[in-house]
């Protein structure tokens, strides 16, 4: 199996733990601490899935070679696949707000619970609010992309069989 299709698989295994945690799990025990797991899950299904196309892409060489690590990756998919292949800028845009809800937890000196949301501080404490609701877009948003990931390099899928 080449690299691609791992990944791939491995996007639509994270997206469906997304999924679960948030159809669930999150329902049964309601913690807003679990709306974290979900997002960082789906960020590495939108991770996973970006990087299948790009290896895709590197085994036709139509990209050059890339490094390993997000900010190159996510350069070079806006820069060279986005348009090719017709992804929509909100699906861009989508990856850069997870991106920085992880981010932003990541830094956080504090974060709580009101209601059913997390509520995430920085340091000069301008708060980002999770809810279930923002996380079920987002997964929506992942589905359609993986499904477009994997129509696109399940094309030639029969040349590496």
């Amino acid at each position: 199996m080449e690299k691609f299709q791992e990944l791939r698989d491995i996007a639509n295994k994270k997206l469906k733990l997304a999924d679960h945690i948030l159809t669930m799990t999150y329902p049964m025990v309601n913690d807003p601490r679990l709306l974290l797991s979900a997002i960082e899950n789906l960020f590495l299904a939108f991770t996973y899935a970006m990087s299948s196309l790009l290896y895709y892409e590197r085994l036709f060489k139509r990209v050059p070679p890339f490094s390993d690590n997000f900010k190159n990756k996510f350069e070079l998919f806006k820069d060279k696949c986005s348009k090719k292949y017709n992804i929509d800028d909100e699906m861009i845009k989508t990856m850069q707000d997870i991106r920085e809800i992880i981010v932003a937890h990541k830094k956080s000196p504090i974060e709580f619970q009101r209601k059913e949301s997390l509520i995430i501080c920085d340091g000069d404490y301008r708060t980002r609010t999770i809810s279930a609701g923002m996380i079920k877009v987002y997964v929506e948003k992942a589905k359609l992309f993986i499904k477009n990931i994997s129509a696109i390099v399940s094309k030639d899928e029969a040349i590496f069989s």
